[in-house]
């Protein structure tokens, strides 16, 4: 990525689900020439200290903060990398570094800016399981940190009529500890129960764990912060194989189903 040595650049990269091979080589690239790393203090962590770089760690909600730190760095000639898990356009940190330049110093809006995906616990999470996601879906963030309940449970209820696979991010805090037990109540009562829920932590660490039950059987408990759910559509089905069951949904509807 190298433009010169005196020649700043910004490049927002997400570091993949946790396992370390699923890093891409553009993302591993960045790192190697990067002066500065800035991130979620979990996140940095993921990035060996050396020689030459200075490790930028922050609190979970300081995102633009911590975009403004980036934008500043690389406006002054230094190679920043600023790190998300996953993708750093899915729910993570490159909108927030879009937001800052957009409200920021003028001398910003030349700044090298790059954007290196990375794959997201979504699709890590689909893949384990098989692939549920194979037909049309969609993914909401059940946070409601920066975005109001009632707007979440419309999208909910959209979702379900529309007959999406789901796909949710921050299921579940310690500061927020009713809301997805809220989100579970709004699909039990649009969907009924029989869709299959997938509920993947950690996946690609050693902390992976992988549970698929009915809708009906679905507990709040089952979910954190490192967890990814996944609520199949009506024909999103299960396969059992004696090594564990195969999540997937088709890829066509009949017209009759329409």
């Amino acid at each position: 990525m190298s433009e010169g040595v005196d020649t700043g650049w910004l490049a927002v990269a997400g570091l993949g689900p946790g396992d370390e091979g699923l890093i891409t080589p553009a993302v591993t690239a960045a790192l190697a020439e990067a002066t500065d790393v800035i991130g979620y203090v979990p996140y940095v962590a993921r990035v060996a200290a050396r020689e030459g770089l200075v490790r930028h760690p922050s609190d979970n909600r300081v995102e633009l903060d911590r975009a403004t730190l980036a934008l500043n760095l690389a406006a002054q000639g230094r190679k920043v990398v600023v790190v998300s898990s996953g993708d750093p356009g899915v729910f993570a940190m490159a909108a927030a570094v879009f937001e800052a330049l957009e409200a920021g110093a003028p001398e910003w809006l030349n700044v090298d800016i790059r954007v290196l995906p990375g794959i997201t616990a979504m699709l890590a999470a689909s893949a384990r399981a098989g692939a549920p996601l194979g037909h049309d879906f969609c993914a909401i963030n059940l946070s409601d940190n920066l975005k109001p309940w009632a707007l979440i449970e419309k999208r909910l209820r959209l979702a379900a009529e529309a007959d999406f696979a789901m796909a949710f991010y921050n299921p579940r805090s310690k500061s927020r500890p009713g809301g997805f037990a809220r989100a579970l109540a709004v699909l039990q009562e649009a969907c009924g129960d029989d869709r299959p829920v997938l509920f993947a932590r950690a996946v690609s660490t050693p902390d992976e764990e992988l549970h698929i039950v009915p809708l009906d059987k679905a507990e709040p408990a089952m979910a954190d912060m490192r967890t990814m759910v996944i609520v199949g559509s009506s024909r999103t089905r299960t396969i059992a194989r004696p090594g564990g069951p195969v999540l997937y949904t088709p890829r066509s509807v009949p017209e009759a189903a329409a």
